[in-house]
C-alpha cells in the first residue's frame, strides 16, 4: 500500500521545508519527501497548501479507565483532532497488571463488570489488544494503585515487607513487558497514605528501567504548591523522569497553583520535569471525590452504603463544600443514564432537594458511586502561563465515546472533542508561542519523552503519523501510513498499535 501526500507545509520535519512539499510512504513509513509531480500511488491526498505535521500525542487519557478502548477501539473523536498516539495507565490505575483478573481500580470511572478480562500481565493485555482494531496507536504505564489494592484488598495501611517485594517485582516485570512507566494517583482513597519510602522504590524502579513517573498529586487546589514540592523532591531523590498529570489552576487556588507552577518553572533546564495540562474548564472527575477526605473509606459500595446511612450522611454534608450548581454536570451514570447532561441545579429540582449538597448526596447514590461528572472548576486564564512552560505538555485527559454508544450514554465535553485543535488556535491567536514550537509540543516533545522511537517527526524512515490541518481544521489524520480521518470522516482503517516500550539507559533520552 502506498500513499502520496500532495501541497503540503511541513511542521516538525527532522530539517526545515519553507515551500510547499509532497510526502511518500510506502506500507507504514514515509518512503520519500520531496516534489513528485509524476509520482504515483494507491491513494493521493491533496493538502491544498495546508500544515502536515506529526500525528499528536495526547500524553494523558482515560479511554482506558472507562473502558472505551475496549467498547470502542476506534476512539475517533482522537482521530478526528490530529491525534495518532494516545497514553493510558494514569492516575495509579491501569487494564495491567492485574495480580487477580480484576478490574475494581477503574471502578472510580465505570462499571469495572463491563469488560471480559482474559490477561493478568502486561504482556498478555498488549497481546489481547493486538487482536482489536485500534484506530489510535496505545502505549500505557502499570498503575501502582491497581497492583497496591490487589494486594491490600480495601484496608488502607502500610505494605508489609514482603507485600513490598511482591508491589516491586509486578511492576518491574510490566516494564520488562512494554509498559511505558508506573503511575501514582495520590489523591484517590487507596494510594493517598502511600508513605514516602514506597513512593522511592517505585520511582527507583522507573529509574532503573528509563521509563517516565506519573503522578497524580495528592492536592491539586490548596495543598498544590506543598504536593509539587514533594513530587520535585522525589524527582531529585531518585533521577525519574517525572510527569505531573493534568496540572490545572482550580477556581479559588489561583494563587498556590501560581507558587507550584514557579518551583517547577525555577527548576534546571536539564530536570527532566513536565507536567500536563489543556486548555478547558472542564474537570472530569469521579462522583466519589465531591465526598470529605476523611468519608473516601473502601470501595465504591462500601462508600455508598455509608451515604444511604442517615446519620453518616448528615456528618457528609456538614464537611462538604457545597458544589456550584450550575457548573457540575453528570457526564456519566453507569445504568441511569436519564442522568447524564442534567447539572446539579436539576438534580436538585428532581428530588426536590432543600440544598445541593443534599442534591449531591442523592446523585451519589443514584450512581452507586460509579461514573463522572463535568465540573466546570478550571481557571483557564490563569492556565496561559502554564500551557507556554517548556515543561509543560497537552493531554485531554478523556476518553473517546462513540456517537451512539451501546454501553450507556456519555457526554462529550471540549476535552473530548477540541483539545488539540483548541492548544493549536490558542497558541496562534494570543501568541502564546511560535506554530512551531506548538506542534513540537504536542508531538515531537512527548515522543522524546516516552522513547517513542521513530515517531514524533515527518522523516523518511519514520513512521507515517500524519495530522494535516489549517485554520483549527483537521483535514485528514494518517495512523502508520493509512488514511484514518478525511473530511471529518473517519474511515474505521484500524491502524493504530498496541505499543511497547524499547529498552533505554535510565536517563537516556530518545
Amino acid at each position: 500500500m502506498t500513499l502520496l501526500v500532495r501541497n503540503v507545509l511541513i511542521l516538525g520535519g527532522a530539517r526545515e521545508f519553507p515551500e510547499p512539499t509532497d510526502v511518500f510512504i510506502s506500507g507504514e513509513r514515509i518512503s520519500a519527501i520531496g516534489n513528485f509531480p509524476n509520482k504515483k500511488a494507491d491513494e493521493v491526498l491533496d493538502g491544498g497548501g495546508a500544515y502536515l505535521s506529526p500525528g499528536f500525542i495526547d500524553v494523558n487519557t482515560d479511554s482506558d479507565h472507562y473502558l472505551s478502548l475496549l467498547d470502542y477501539p476506534a476512539q475517533e473523536d482522537f482521530l478526528k483532532q490530529g491525534v495518532t498516539t494516545i497514553f493510558g495507565g494514569m492516575c495509579g490505575a491501569s487494564l495491567a497488571p492485574l495480580l487477580y483478573g480484576s478490574l475494581e481500580s477503574v471502578g472510580k470511572w465505570t462499571d469495572p463488570n463491563r469488560a471480559n478480562v482474559g490477561w493478568h500481565t502486561t504482556a498478555e493485555f498488549l497481546r489481547a489488544l493486538d487482536k482489536f482494531r485500534l484506530g489510535v496507536n496505545f502505549g500505557t504505564l502499570a498503575g501502582h494503585g491497581t497492583v497496591r489494592r490487589a494486594i491490600t484488598g480495601e484496608a488502607l495501611r502500610e505494605l508489609t515487607k514482603n507485600e513490598l517485594g511482591v508491589l516491586a517485582g509486578t511492576l518491574r516485570e510490566a516494564l520488562r513487558e512494554g509498559a511505558f512507566g508506573i503511575s501514582t494517583g495520590l489523591a484517590y482513597v487507596h494510594e493517598r497514605s502511600t508513605p514516602p519510602g514506597e513512593l522511592k522504590l517505585v520511582a527507583d524502579i522507573v529509574k532503573s528501567a528509563g521509563g517516565v513517573y506519573a503522578t497524580h498529586l495528592r492536592n491539586m487546589d490548596k495543598g498544590v504548591e506543598k504536593s509539587v514540592e514533594e513530587t520535585i523532591a522525589l524527582a531529585k531523590g531518585s533521577g525519574a523522569r517525572t510527569l505531573v498529570s493534568h496540572f490545572v489552576p482550580i477556581r479559588g487556588a489561583e494563587r498556590e497553583y501560581s507558587a507550584a507552577l514557579d518551583l517547577i518553572e525555577s527548576l534546571p533546564q536539564s530536570a527532566d520535569f513536565h507536567f500536563d495540562l489543556y486548555p478547558s474548564e472542564d474537570m472530569l472527575l469521579p462522583i466519589y471525590s465531591f465526598l470529605p477526605e476523611w468519608a473516601q473509606n473502601g470501595g465504591a459500595g462500601r462508600m455508598m452504603a455509608n451515604v444511604k446511612d442517615e446519620w453518616f450522611a448528615k456528618r457528609v454534608r456538614a464537611d462538604m463544600p457545597a458544589p456550584d450548581e450550575d457548573r457540575l454536570i453528570v457526564a456519566q451514570a453507569p445504568g441511569n443514564d436519564s442522568l447524564v447532561g442534567r447539572s446539579l441545579r436539576e438534580i436538585k429540582e428532581m428530588y426536590e432537594a432543600e440544598d445541593s449538597r443534599d442534591a449531591l448526596i442523592r446523585l451519589m447514590v443514584a450512581m452507586r458511586m460509579r461514573g463522572a461528572v463535568l465540573y466546570r472548576n478550571v481557571n483557564v486564564a490563569a492556565a496561559r502561563r502554564a500551557i507556554a512552560s517548556p515543561h509543560s505538555f497537552i493531554a485531554s485527559n478523556a476518553p473517546s465515546f462513540a456517537e451512539a454508544p451501546f454501553r450507556g450514554k456519555q457526554l462529550k465535553s471540549s476535552r473530548t472533542k477540541s483539545t488539540f485543535t483548541d492548544f493549536l488556535a490558542m497558541a496562534e491567536k494570543e501568541n502564546l508561542m511560535p506554530l512551531k514550537d506548538a506542534v513540537a509540543k504536542i508531538t515531537s516533545a512527548p515522543a522524546a519523552e516516552f522513547g517513542l522511537r521513530d515517531r514524533g517527526a515527518v522523516a523518511e524512515g519514520y513512521f507515517a503519523d500524519l495530522a494535516c490541518f489549517k485554520g483549527g481544521e483537521i483535514r485528514f489524520t494518517v495512523v502508520n501510513g493509512k488514511t484514518a480521518m478525511k473530511g471529518g470522516e473517519c474511515g474505521g482503517a484500524g491502524a493504530g498499535k498496541a505499543l511497547r516500550r524499547a529498552p533505554r539507559a535510565a536517563g537516556a533520552r530518545a
